[in-house]
């Protein structure tokens, strides 16, 4: 692994951060991988390394970009907080109140809040579904509108992995008018001069890492895989397979890449993620652009929902849009950091306390659910070095 080139920026006192992006090559497999970190607006990491494309040789540059999976999540709860923080989105309002036709089946009260802290009992939809229903966006907001609530509402929480786009999404584009992807372009990827996309253009796919299938977690982690093997008609397996989002190879194809799902299919680097997060990190503005005022970045933090995850399997603590800290899954120290994990690895998340903006995206997925144990070395060694 000597022979991994390294290039980017990196101040000599975040020194540890590139030692510990050096090591995930050396001994946490990692292929090829970008990390980022800005301190109070400023970049003070910018690496990248390994290879985009195992298969041809092709090296992670500057350039490079790689699906995100979950991660997309924090990028679309942004996009709600900042219509939330215009007035234009009251997150207790009944969704209802923005998208009449989800009243449907004892629907009809549920707030928008709750589908942003996986409330809402609608993680995924009981009748079966084509494949290619997933890049379907009306029949799949007409399947959920349909669909009966799998919990009473508010009761309890469960990850709603695929539906939050949808739901989310569907949500955005009633109050905007725009799909989320389009609105998320318009409002923050553009002015912030993100490298970031929800729907990619063909353009676009000289740039994207080949992204590599996980290997099977060590024997005592959850494997959601086999529990959708095992019990198809399970709330686990309707939500992962009904349509199949997370088939192996899916993510490379053309089709999933151009497809708007603001659950999981957001493709971007760490570079994006550290700038986007570090306003967030800095009470909302970064380079005279607002995101949102300081107001709406305290809801990011505030947590809705911590214990057992209905869809998961295991604890998962959330607010509004965002993943926050737990005992196995840190966001760094700090008690209002908040961000979000994706399939595989990816993360972003900033950190009020420290000011820090954070992200890393690689294309060798981990067996992992949340935090991925080579991003948290690197989270360890940015605190090490503040």
């Amino acid at each position: 692994m000597a022979s991994i080139q390294i290039d980017g920026s990196c101040d000599p006192k975040f020194r540890k951060v590139r030692e510990a992006f050096e090591e995930n090559f050396r001994s946490r497999n990692e292929v090829g991988a970008a990390v980022s970190v800005t301190i109070d607006g400023a970049p003070v990491v910018d690496l990248w390394g390994g290879l985009a494309d195992k298969d041809t040789g092709r090296a992670w540059t500057r350039d490079t970009i790689a699906n995100v999976y979950s991660t997309t999540k924090g990028l679309a709860a942004i996009c709600a907080h900042r219509l939330a923080d215009q007035g234009k989105l009251d997150f207790d309002a009944p969704v209802a109140k923005y998208w009449p036709e989800f009243a449907q089946n004892g629907k009809g009260k549920i707030p928008v809040k709750w589908l942003l802290s996986h409330r809402a009992g609608v993680p995924a939809v009981r009748k079966p579904l084509p494949s290619e229903a997933l890049f379907q966006w009306d029949t799949m907001c007409a399947a959920l509108a349909e669909q009966e609530p799998w919990w009473e509402p508010g009761a309890k929480h469960g990850y709603h992995a695929i539906t939050y786009g949808w739901l989310v999404g569907e949500v955005i584009r009633r109050v905007t008018g725009k799909t989320p992807g389009t609105y998320f372009r318009e409002e923050l990827a553009r002015p912030l001069d993100l490298d970031a996309h929800i729907g990619l253009a063909a353009s676009e796919d000289s740039r994207v890492a080949t992204i590599l299938q996980p290997p099977p977690p060590p024997p005592g982690v959850p494997n959601i895989f086999e529990e959708i093997v095992r019990n198809p008609e399970s709330i686990t397996a309707k939500a992962i397979a009904n349509p199949p989002a997370m088939t192996p190879g899916l993510v490379n194809t053309r089709e999933w890449r151009a497809a708007e799902l603001p659950a999981v299919n957001g493709h971007t680097n760490a570079r994006s993620l550290a700038r986007i997060y570090g306003a967030l990190a800095r009470g909302g503005e970064v380079d005279r652009y607002r995101v949102m005022s300081a107001d709406a970045i305290a809801r990011c933090y505030q947590e809705q929902s911590y214990g057992p995850d209905e869809v998961l399997g295991l604890p998962t603590r959330v607010s509004l849009g965002f993943m926050l800290s737990q005992p196995g899954a840190m966001l760094g120290p700090n008690p209002r950091s908040f961000g979000h994990p994706g399939a595989g690895g990816s993360l972003g998340f900033a950190d009020p306390d420290r000011k820090v903006g954070f992200g890393y995206v690689m294309n060798q997925m981990g067996s992992g659910i949340l935090v991925d144990e080579r991003a948290t070395a690197l989270i360890d060694a940015v605190y090490a070095c503040i």
